[in-house]
């Protein structure tokens, strides 16, 4: 989702915070994606692969929705990284909460600029 929806984002956003917020989810997530992927590929899992629509119609809308999700995804790769089975998998959820904790503080500043009038341009 972070991919599809960072695309859009690196396209269409009218700031250029967001804009750059959503190229850095693209190379971010795409370079956690493969390394998830061949982490699957040997185990024998075989992962989703569509790819959701994005479905945001401001700047404002998509950094709401990357904090949220990054507030969740957090909670979630902090959960595997200290209970998951795994040992592979506990290595990519640990490295992956520190990925995502950096994205949650920038959406954060991101989100709160925009409510402020804010830019990488005024500051």
């Amino acid at each position: 989702m972070e991919v599809a929806w960072g695309k859009a984002a690196s396209e269409r956003a009218v700031n250029s915070d967001v804009k750059q917020f959503g190229a850095r989810m693209v190379r971010d997530h795409s370079k956690a994606n493969n390394e998830l992927k061949s982490i699957a590929s040997k185990k024998g899992i075989k992962l989703p692969n569509e790819e959701p629509s994005a479905n945001f119609k401001t700047d404002a809308a998509y950094m709401d929705m990357m904090v949220k999700d990054h507030q969740e995804d957090l909670v979630e790769f902090q959960k595997e990284a200290k209970n998951g089975s795994d040992p592979d998998l506990k290595k990519f959820a640990d490295k992956g909460a520190k990925m995502v904790a950096d994205h949650l503080s920038m959406a954060q500043r991101i989100q709160k600029d925009l409510k402020r009038g804010k830019s990488s341009l005024t500051r």
